[in-house]
């Protein structure tokens, strides 16, 4: 961000700002690269952004040369000074474990035109044998013909009342246009 002072308050929501401008234009540009989320450190020489994918290499591309043209992106949109932001790619150690890299499959096969059933059947079981305890995936919308609707799988031991469901859990929406 910028050194001019400001209030704790303002700080906290800039920087939230920045964190979903920065997700909402990875998860646009890396999608299909099987984008799971990023991480922003921000220390007194630099800004440290990690994304977080399944594919890696697909990140970096030839010879590191796509991690430098979103690096020069990122520094031009959001106005860093050169060489102030650096991006860097960690692998998602579980990708069946990781709601939004299970989510962005799921939008994809949707999108590839394979029927909701099946891809959402497909998703469950990859998630249950990734060693989930449990998993609901819900689909709504207009799914066939003009009225929307909504559908639900799950698979396993999920809770859905009581205190423990204010328990932080992996959850990812994607939106389909």
């Amino acid at each position: 961000m910028s050194a001019v002072s400001m209030t704790k308050k303002r700080k906290f929501v800039a920087d939230g700002i920045f964190y979903a401008e920065v997700n909402e234009f990875f998860s646009r540009e890396l999608g299909e690269d099987g984008y799971a989320g990023v991480e922003v450190r921000v220390t007194p020489m630099r800004t440290e952004v990690i994304i977080r994918a399944t594919r890696t290499q697909n990140v970096l591309g030839e010879k590191g040369r796509r991690i430098r043209e979103l690096t020069s992106l990122v520094q031009k949109r959001f106005k860093f000074a050169e060489g102030t932001v650096e991006l860097y790619a960690e692998k998602v150690n579980n990708r069946g474990l990781c709601a939004s890299a299970q989510c962005e499959s799921l939008r994809y096969k949707l999108l590839g035109g394979l029927a909701v059933r099946r891809a959402c059947y497909g998703i469950l079981r990859f998630v249950m044998e990734s060693g989930a305890k449990g998993c609901e995936v819900i689909v709504s919308g207009k799914i066939r013909g003009a009225r929307a609707k909504a559908m639900k799988f799950m698979d396993g031991y999920m809770l859905t009342t009581g205190q423990c469901v204010s328990r932080p859990r992996a959850r990812a929406q994607p939106w389909l246009h």
